[in-house]
């Protein structure tokens, strides 16, 4: 279709009389004048001094126009290249001065019926039959459509480039701000500015599973929000998160894929709230912490976090506290350790354990006789009895098989006794 409409025009190019450019030509300064008048008049925007920088351009390219229009009735073969590159910078230029086109198509709009009067009356005046002054017309109101998608298409090249910048800035940005230790301040507040960035008062760190961009949409995060999809951890920054109404429009954008969202902090204090995001992520990930709609934030899983902060220091404890049981086989560990957690978080009520496990008094007595069989006198020792109530609910909180079936979390060392294979093997021992 695009070729159809070219053929075409070039056609009604061919079809004028070329006598035509030698009765317009003297005249072309007086209908710029009249051009660029009215187009003050009807345009607020072209309404500027006359001898002002704006006003030059107005009027280079209006006579661009009048000529290069001109020249191609004496020559349909004339090249339209320099006067479309002209419009082209006229867009690029609009887009760096932040502005839109409207103002510039609507001049257009204006001094294209400003040389059609002229034309016409002109027109009037040579004779010019009914059919001629119609392909004038066509070729008029096309040339004036290929002027507009110049300046469209270099417009839409700088809106680009400038949004590429403005992208890689954030995501530097983003870099000083997660950085540890923290940058200074006035480096943060630089960038910021360029990045046309608002410091906020307080931020939030958000980490994104990688299958976040896998299973769902790429979300459409507010305008505020610094984004870096491309990281190990694809990650954000929320700028304000406990202002009204922002968890719920953050919950809505992170929605169809597993997030979690570090504590609110200072500005200067974003890394922390990355880290406590990604160790939430890694917990969610191997199923540690209950992943729920998706959306995790991290402050809800505080406990939970500080137990599994130094995992290897937890093992330790683990392989020092529990060893009484390894003799077992792996079932009664399961049993007996989950009735020990119950008696100690049950306040030592072996009727309350029995609720909690739904099993039979009798049955939970006859464990707590195993327990105080292998363990002695450690269960009178409050010290000893926290000690266990912690690598307990650790080991609880670990999923069954994990220790076989779910990768080492990202960043973290694979194989070795220090991994987390390792660490969950021991504390399901």
């Amino acid at each position: 279709m695009a070729e159809e409409r070219s053929g075409g025009l070039d056609r009604a190019w061919h079809e004028l009389p070329r006598e035509l450019a030698d009765h317009m030509r003297p005249h072309l300064d007086e209908v710029a004048d009249d051009m660029i008048q009215t187009i003050r008049a009807r345009v607020s925007e072209y309404d500027r001094p006359a001898d002002g920088a704006y006003s030059g351009t107005t009027r280079q390219a209006v006579e661009r126009v009048l000529h290069y229009f001109v020249d191609r009735v004496a020559d349909p073969d004339h090249d339209s290249g320099p006067v479309t590159d002209f419009f082209r910078g006229i867009g690029r230029g609009e887009a760096a001065e932040g502005r839109s086109l409207d103002a510039m198509q609507s001049a257009m709009r204006v001094g294209g019926m400003v040389a059609w009067r002229r034309i016409s009356e002109g027109a009037a005046a040579l004779e010019v039959s009914p059919r001629t002054l119609g392909t004038v017309g066509e070729v008029l109101m096309q040339f004036q459509d290929e002027l507009a998608a110049a300046a469209a298409e270099g417009f839409s090249q700088a809106r680009s480039a400038v949004a590429g910048e403005m992208q890689r800035r954030r995501k530097r940005l983003l870099d000083l701000l997660f950085a540890d230790p923290p940058v200074g301040a006035e480096a943060i507040a630089d960038l910021a500015a360029a990045a046309r960035w608002p410091v906020p008062r307080t931020v939030a760190a958000v980490a994104l599973a990688r299958r976040h961009q896998r299973d769902a949409r790429l979300p459409a995060f507010p305008p505020d929000v610094l984004v870096d999809l491309t990281r190990r951890t694809p990650s954000l920054l929320v700028p304000d998160p406990d202002g009204p109404g922002r968890a719920g429009v953050v919950d809505r954008s992170l929605s169809g894929g597993l997030a979690a969202i570090g504590p609110t902090v200072p500005v200067a204090e974003a890394a922390r709230s990355i880290q406590w995001a990604r160790k939430t992520l890694g917990l969610a990930e191997r199923g540690v912490i209950a992943a729920g709609a998706g959306v995790i934030r991290s402050v809800e899983h505080m406990s939970t976090l500080i137990l599994f902060q130094d995992e290897e220091l937890v093992t330790s404890l683990a392989e020092l506290r529990l060893a009484p049981l390894d003799h077992l086989r792996a079932g009664q560990q399961d049993r007996l350790a989950e009735t020990l957690l119950a008696w100690l978080q049950s306040g030592r009520n072996a009727n309350e354990v029995a609720l909690r496990l739904h099993v039979h008094p009798q049955t939970v007595r006859y464990r707590l006789r195993q327990l105080e069989d292998l363990f002695g006198d450690q269960l009178m020792d409050p010290d000893l009895r926290f000690d266990l109530e912690i690598v307990l609910r650790a080991r609880a909180l670990l999923p069954d098989g994990a220790d076989r079936r779910v990768p080492p979390p990202a960043g973290e060392a694979v194989g070795g006794d220090s991994g987390p294979s390792a660490v969950v093997t021991n504390l399901r021992r």
